[in-house]
């Protein structure tokens, strides 16, 4: 169906160009390079023959697949981003392609003794026999989110050159910044025109997500007082010595590296201190949004009561809710999630349906309007130097995005 060669060269292409965004640049995008990739998507998009192709001031990237039918179906539409996480260099990406893997160990990098090994990522032994993209050791490959923004084009590519196949209008969107939280901020929903939408940012093949955390930041200042040590008794407030207790007095068990499923956690991310003042930059997770609040009370009471002790604020919690999660919004309309699985299960995909541990610009986007579950792009060990991506993987999502463009014509035919 999908040339191996084409999807790959494609995806080879677009990893190429650095497209890492940053959480510090409140611009849209973040980053400069964002639009060199976005510039090469409106050609490539042209090229194959989509139609009212925008590419707007904030680096949002729209364009449509007219319906091929005379009634009327919902408009769908499929989604993806364009930056990568900051937590790696994505500059000078240089990818290496494996054929017919057999299950061995890959090496990434023979001078520098980097190993990408099944026998840590034991997900490696299901794609025996398939081409595995993998990156050279010293940078992220970029399949989050590149993976899924090949797949949309080669999808709509496809459904172009086979006018057989049956669909409605189809809208797709590329946004910048995703990765740094603003994916979804000035997407234009009315714009959009969509009745709902898939995000393609999943990983490995069947994954297919409607649940993802509710997410808030906290940044705790704990503010000290400095005296000169040899007559600081009852004096000196060391900031650093209260931050460790505000930081034992959260739950040990409660942290990412402890914590799978629906189990929520405090994430301590960053910390800078001296003296007079220390500061703890936390995210915030839980499912279930009882809970959720309850996390966010429990930082504010250890604060409190630090205060109480000394007499004195020196504590200052301060919590920004980032996004919440899209189940309330995706089960009044179950009916898109079950294309899907329609679709994965015809095409002998098993569909894999769990809450996602982070967050989506579909959960940001079903909030205004857009209802918008996640499928799988295809890619695994997202944001560092052992990502790689089945080739397999990305031409059965490709698949799928064709599968649901006909599938949502035969249902409402």
């Amino acid at each position: 169906m999908i040339e191996k060669k084409h999807i790959t060269d494609r995806f080879i292409k677009y990893v190429t160009i650095d497209t890492e965004s940053d959480p510090n640049n409140l611009a849209f995008p973040s980053t400069e390079n964002q639009w060199n990739l976005a510039k090469t998507l409106v050609k490539d998009l042209t090229d194959i023959g989509m139609q009212d192709i925008t590419l707007d001031e904030n680096c949002y990237i729209m364009a449509t697949l007219p319906s091929n039918i005379e009634h009327r179906v919902p408009t769908i539409g499929f989604i993806a981003h364009l930056d990568t996480s900051p937590d790696f260099t994505g500059k000078n990406v240089t990818p290496q392609i494996v054929e017919n893997y057999q299950g061995n160990d890959i090496i990434l990098n023979e001078e520098k003794n980097i190993v990408l090994s099944p026998d840590y990522f034991e997900d490696l032994l299901q794609y025996k026999g398939q081409t595995i993209i993998t990156t050279d050791g010293t940078t992220l490959l970029g399949a989050d989110d590149k993976a899924g923004v090949t797949e949309i084009v080669t999808a709509m590519e496809y459904l172009i050159k086979h006018p057989e196949i049956k669909h409605g209008k189809i809208r797709i969107c590329f946004t910048p910044d995703e990765e740094v939280g603003k994916g979804a901020h000035k997407f234009d929903v009315n714009k959009f025109d969509a009745e709902w939408a898939y995000t393609m940012d999943g990983s490995q093949i069947g994954e297919l997500e409607y649940e993802n955390f509710n997410a808030a930041s906290a940044k705790i200042t704990i503010t000290g007082k400095i005296v000169h040590p040899g007559y600081a008794k009852g004096k000196m407030i060391n900031s650093m010595l209260i931050a460790n207790e505000f930081i034992a007095s959260l739950p040990p068990e409660e942290v990412p590296e402890k914590t799978s499923g629906y189990e929520g956690f405090f994430h301590l991310h960053d910390l800078t201190g001296n003296v007079e003042k220390t500061v703890l930059e936390y995210i915030i997770r839980n499912h279930d949004l009882d809970l959720f609040e309850k996390r966010k009370y429990l930082m504010q009471r250890i604060a409190f009561d630090f205060n109480e002790r000394f007499n004195q604020d020196l504590v200052e919690v301060e919590i920004k809710n980032q996004y919440f999660n899209m189940k309330e919004k995706i089960v009044p309309v179950m009916h898109i999630v079950d294309i899907v699985e329609e679709v994965m299960t015809e095409i002998g995909i098993t569909p894999i349906i769990k809450p996602i541990r982070g967050g989506t610009d579909g959960a940001q986007l079903s909030y205004k309007g857009l209802p918008c579950p996640n499928i799988f792009a295809g890619g695994h060990n997202f944001h560092g130097r052992f990502e790689y991506v089945p080739v397999e993987s990305m031409i059965k999502a490709t698949e799928v995005i064709v599968g649901i463009a006909a599938k949502v014509s035969e249902k409402y035919a």
